[in-house]
């Protein structure tokens, strides 16, 4: 594995634990605010523990590695054998489809629950890019194939 590889985890596993920590001390310093200093100090813990958690597992498992060659090049061929692949292309399919269900049923549930509009719309709008971007995908795979 290379070096420049882990040092980019161990800075990023910083940053990430950085933002973390500041989620949780602007919560505590700041109970009862208003607006986005409201939401902001939740969305830094969330964003730090996603980029903290990521990078660190990514970083533990280059060295891990990185101490057996053996076990390195057996994921290797793992992640390259064309039934894995496929195996993983068919659980994101699967995923896709049940994600398409439970995307439409949360927007009619917001809907008519009376949740504010601009909340109903952003759900629609990310729907929509969804099913746009698969049929963008959909078409360029069929001219490629």
């Amino acid at each position: 594995m290379k070096s420049e590889g882990m040092a980019k985890n161990i800075a990023l596993s910083a940053f990430g634990f950085v933002i973390l920590i500041t989620g949780f001390v602007l919560a505590k310093l700041l109970p009862d605010t208003r607006g986005i200093m409201r939401t902001l100090p939740y969305i830094c813990i969330g964003i730090g523990a996603g980029v903290f958690g990521g990078n660190l597992g990514t970083l533990i498992k280059k060295l891990i590695l990185k101490k057996d060659p053996k076990a390195a090049k057996e994921i290797e061929i793992e992640a390259k054998d064309e039934r894995n692949i496929a195996i993983n292309n068919k659980a994101k399919a699967k995923a896709y489809d049940l994600m398409q269900i439970v995307f439409g049923s949360l927007i009619l549930v917001f809907a008519l629950m009376q949740v504010d509009m601009y909340v109903v719309l952003a759900f629609i709008a990310a729907y929509l890019f969804i099913i746009f971007s698969m049929i963008y995908y959909l078409n360029k795979y069929c001219k490629e194939m």
